[in-house]
């Protein structure tokens, strides 16, 4: 039996006055089901995120996730390395 990928993706914006639609539009142009977008309006300094971590559980060997930016994942390459 193969294995089966799952798509995800992950949307993040600083402030609720900020509009993440660029990002979601981005995602799901890439295949990403909207069920499986992730969405945290929250600052990039940390990883401490709601959604983040959701995300984070849902992962294994057979995920592919998709990020519009690399900066909308974390501020910090080296705390971006560390993820």
């Amino acid at each position: 039996m193969e294995k089966q990928e799952k798509i995800y993706g992950y949307a993040r914006v600083s402030t609720r006055e900020q509009n993440e639609d660029r990002q979601i539009i981005a995602l799901k142009e890439m295949g990403v089901p909207e069920s499986n977008i992730f969405l945290d309006k929250l600052s990039g300094k940390n990883f401490e995120r709601p959604q983040y971590k959701k995300l984070l559980r849902k992962l294994n060997e057979d995920s592919v996730l998709y990020i519009k930016s690399i900066d909308r994942l974390g501020r910090s390459y080296r705390d971006l390395s560390e993820q």
